[in-house]
């Protein structure tokens, strides 16, 4: 989940609160970032304040739907007014929350945009820069030339690229892509992220899945890592 909002202690409160409720949270203070980070379409929901700096929450849920992102959209302002939610509605948002809000009623409202959606994740567009999992067609591309994957390099790559930022343990990527931890061993997922690894280096994306040592592998770009460092230099 992605919580968008500028003030300081209500990011950390509901990254707080929304990771008790078992969501992974990436926060982001500004417009800006907001953006570049929503732009993966790696988010199940996004929580987009509507006063930002930089980039209102509006031009933000414009941008998204302008380029394609279906990521469901629960907006928060402190304006209660009709014009306000109409807005938008009209831009795109699946909801609408007014500042204050109750904590157990926003759960409520994420689980039910993830129920409604469920259908629509196994469907939607990642976008990691130039690289492209249509997860519709399980088809990858790179600056739109196709990557040619195996099913299983397909399915490592969307289990990191449906998680960008965000460290993907072996053990998560075992039960993940192969269903059963005993079906498989850890070097089996290195010898996959290798492949895979391989055929993205050859079409200029290499730099794409990075392996974090002693932890994971992380589907990332610069632009997502400064978005990230930004906001876990704010969380700091």
């Amino acid at each position: 989940m992605l919580v968008v909002d500028d003030e300081v202690g209500v990011r950390r409160a509901l990254e707080r609160g929304l990771a008790a409720e078992g969501m992974e949270v990436v926060t982001a203070a500004d417009g800006p970032n907001a953006l570049r980070v929503a732009l993966t379409g790696a988010f199940d929901v996004v929580l987009l304040d509507i006063m930002l700096p930089g980039l209102s929450g509006y031009r933000v849920l414009q941008r998204m739907r302008a380029e394609g992102v279906r990521t469901p959209v629960l907006m928060v302002s402190a304006k209660d007014g009709e014009v306000d939610q109409a807005d938008g509605l009209d831009l795109g948002a699946d909801g609408y929350l007014v500042k204050p809000f109750s904590f157990v009623v926003l759960v409520a409202q994420v689980r039910a945009l993830l129920r409604r959606n469920r259908a629509d994740l196994a469907r939607r567009k990642l976008k990691l820069g130039e690289l492209v999992v249509d997860r519709a067609v399980r088809e990858v591309s790179w600056a739109g030339v196709p990557v040619n994957l195996s099913p299983r390099e397909y399915a490592v790559l969307d289990v990191l690229a449906s998680r960008a930022g965000s460290v993907v343990t072996k053990d998560e990527l075992l039960r993940t892509v192969w269903g059963d931890e005993q079906a498989a061993t850890r070097n089996a997922v290195e010898v996959y992220v290798g492949y895979l690894r391989r055929k993205l280096d050859a079409m200029g994306a290499g730099e794409v899945v990075r392996t974090v040592r002693g932890h994971g592998y992380l589907a990332s770009t610069p632009d997502l890592d400064a978005a990230l460092d930004s906001a876990a230099a704010r969380r700091r």
